[in-house]
């Protein structure tokens, strides 16, 4: 992974919100993040498609759903940053907020998502 593409990645504040849902919880499906976020689908869909084409998430279709998370390979240092970010910056909205959503969001998709 080259660094321009990775911060070029994170350049946009709707990627950053993905990403930082993505280190706190591990795994979320589209509708997830769609209803933490508070916008529609295709928009996210959008931006975590530039996630992906950047190598920072990885989808995973289980049935009809599809599932991100960080990419595992990540080189160490685009871990730690992502790391450090979030440490920092999980606390304070809108990212809190989005945390909030997805806990709050009703008919939420099992914890005990396909293997």
């Amino acid at each position: 992974m080259e660094s321009p593409a990775f911060f070029r990645a994170l350049s946009d504040e709707t990627r950053l919100r993905c990403v930082a849902l993505l280190q706190a919880e591990g795994q979320l499906c589209v509708c997830e993040l769609t209803y933490a976020l508070g916008m529609e689908q295709p928009k996210v869909s959008r931006h975590l498609a530039q996630l992906r084409q950047a190598g920072v998430v990885e989808p995973r279709r289980c049935g009809t759903w599809i599932h991100y998370r960080l990419h595992p390979e990540l080189p160490p240092w685009a871990q730690a940053v992502i790391a450090a970010w979030t440490d920092g910056c999980a606390g304070s909205p809108p990212f809190s907020d989005d945390r909030r959503a997805l806990h709050a969001m009703p008919n939420r998709p099992e914890a005990a998502r396909c293997a």
